[in-house]
C-alpha cells in the first residue's frame, strides 16, 4: 500500500461474543480477528458454516457491534456515517416487497441513499444494465427467479456508487448459470477498482476472483494472505467451468 494511504478495510483485534440462557454464558462467535485489505483489492473470507464469515461483515456494515477490539471503513468506525457512506452491503437472505417490480425497488432503495432524481434515474439504469436486468425491470419481483432476485441485490448494493462493496454469500443456492454471472460481476467490480469482501464455503470460486484470503474456522483465522501465498509451489490457475458446469449450459443456451 502507498505511503500515507489508508486501509480500505481494516479489523483490528475484533471479536463478538453473544449471550447464552441465563447464567452468565456467552458463546464467542468471532476471536481477536486481525485483517487488513488496501482499497480496490477483493478479499474471500472463506469456511464452514459457523466460522464467523456473516459475523464479521455484518461488524464491517455496522450491523453489529464488536465485543471487543474495532472495525474501521477507511479509517472511520464501521457504523459511522462517514463509513456508512463509503459501503454497499448485500445480506446473505435478501427480502423484498415482491409486489414491487425491479425498478420501483431500486427507486426506493435510492431516496434511502438520498440520490437526486436525476442522477437516482442514471444510476438505477446503469445498473440494471448491469446486472442484465433492464428488461424485466418493470416486472414484480414475484417472478424472478432466485439468480435475478441475487443480481437486484447486488445491484441495490452498489446503487449509490460504493467504494467498498460487501457480500454476503452472493452465489449460495444458485445453480450453475446463476454462480458464474455472480462471479462475473464480482470480477466487474474489481475491474472498476472497487473494494470487495465476499463470504463463501465455496473455496476453488474464490480462487480465481480474490486478492487476498482469510480462512475461518470456529471463529478463528486460520491462514490469510495472497491466493499465491497460501496455494504455496502450486501454479495459480483461472477460475473456470467444470466439465458438468459447461455441459449444463450448452444444453441451456446452446455452445458458444
Amino acid at each position: 500500500m502507498r505511503i500515507g494511504e489508508q486501509w480500505a478495510v481494516e479489523l483490528d483485534g475484533f471479536a463478538k461474543s453473544y449471550p447464552v440462557g441465563w447464567g452468565g454464558l456467552r458463546v464467542r462467535a468471532v476471536e481477536a480477528l486481525t485483517l487488513r485489505l488496501p482499497p480496490g483489492q477483493v478479499l474471500g473470507l472463506l469456511g464452514p458454516n459457523g466460522s464467523g464469515k456473516s459475523t464479521t461483515l455484518k461488524a464491517l456494515a455496522g450491523l453489529l457491534r464488536p465485543s471487543s477490539g474495532c472495525c474501521r471503513i477507511f479509517g472511520d468506525p464501521a457504523g459511522s456515517d462517514a463509513a456508512r457512506s463509503r459501503i454497499g452491503y448485500l445480506p446473505e437472505a435478501v427480502r423484498f416487497a415482491t409486489h414491487q417490480s425491479g425498478r420501483e425497488f431500486l427507486r426506493y432503495c435510492a431516496g434511502l441513499s438520498s440520490l437526486p432524481d436525476g442522477l437516482a434515474t442514471l444510476r438505477i439504469d446503469s445498473v440494471l444494465a448491469w446486472t442484465g436486468l433492464g428488461e424485466a425491470a418493470g416486472r414484480r419481483i414475484a417472478t424472478y427467479s432466485k439468480g435475478m432476485r441475487q443480481r437486484l441485490g447486488l445491484a441495490q448494493a452498489v446503487l449509490h456508487d460504493p467504494e467498498v462493496v460487501l457480500l454476503d454469500e452472493p452465489t449460495s443456492g444458485l445453480d450453475p448459470e446463476g454462480r458464474l454471472a455472480v462471479v462475473r460481476l464480482i470480477r466487474e467490480l474489481a475491474a472498476q477498482g472497487r473494494t470487495v469482501v465476499f463470504t463463501s464455503h465455496l473455496l476453488a470460486q474464490a480462487e480465481g476472483v480474490c486478492d487476498r484470503l482469510a480462512l475461518l474456522g470456529k471463529g478463528r483465522l486460520l491462514a490469510s494472505g495472497t491466493v499465491d501465498e497460501l496455494l504455496g509451489r502450486f501454479e495459480r490457475t483461472p477460475v473456470a467451468t467444470s466439465q458438468l458446469e459447461q455441459i449444463y449450459l450448452e444444453k441451456l443456451h446452446g455452445p458458444s
